[in-house]
């Protein structure tokens, strides 16, 4: 869980400022993902290096709040459910089939659990102005309730969900591949 946590916060370096165009080109906030960076990087004249590096690095702090507890839950959890089905069967693998069905229902339960967060994040990221994580909490549950704490659940389980049983499948297909056990692999 430590290793996972700490690629993760590594991984943020790359995702967050991509994260941030990104999104900011979705809310049509610019015309595109390029005219998004181009007006972050303009911004370097009139108000310093500094403040370009903290725009693109707006909500760092909270994705990295959602990223190590959706790791802490999708890859113990993953594990988990290997064990299990190993202990069921005496066999000593999984094979990638099961493995991608537990991937994505632990992708599944960590995006939904993690699903607040995302949206403080995104909100964070699109916000006209820098805001706190405390404050954006209280204005969001003042302007929307506390039901928008779970908007977009519904997409956000189903991608991770997929992408779980894709990447934690292939990864499975790997090991049993590398170990020269390819015994119940299709």
């Amino acid at each position: 869980m430590v290793a996972a946590s700490l690629g993760e916060v590594a991984a943020c370096a790359v995702r967050v400022p991509t994260e941030v165009v990104k999104q900011r080109a979705q809310a049509s906030q610019h015309a595109s993902s390029l005219s998004a960076l181009t007006h972050i990087l303009g911004q370097r004249h009139p108000l310093g290096v500094l403040h370009v590096w903290r725009e693109l690095y707006r909500g760092w702090g909270i994705t990295i709040m959602r990223e190590v507890p959706f790791t802490v839950i999708q890859f113990p959890l993953w594990e988990g459910m290997k064990s299990w089905r190993r202990s069921r069967t005496g066999q000593n693998t999984v094979s990638s089939i099961e493995s991608a069905l537990f991937g994505s229902i632990s992708g599944a339960v960590a995006a939904g659990i993690t699903t607040p967060l995302d949206v403080l994040k995104t909100r964070m990221m699109l916000a006209r102005e820098k805001i706190g994580t405390i404050a954006l909490l209280k204005q969001i549950l003042k302007d929307s309730g506390p039901r928008a704490f779970i908007a977009g659940i519904g997409p956000r389980v189903f991608w991770i969900s997929a992408g779980g049983a894709i990447f934690l499948g292939s990864y499975q297909w790997a090991i049993n591949a590398l170990g020269g056990d390819m015994e119940g692999e299709t």
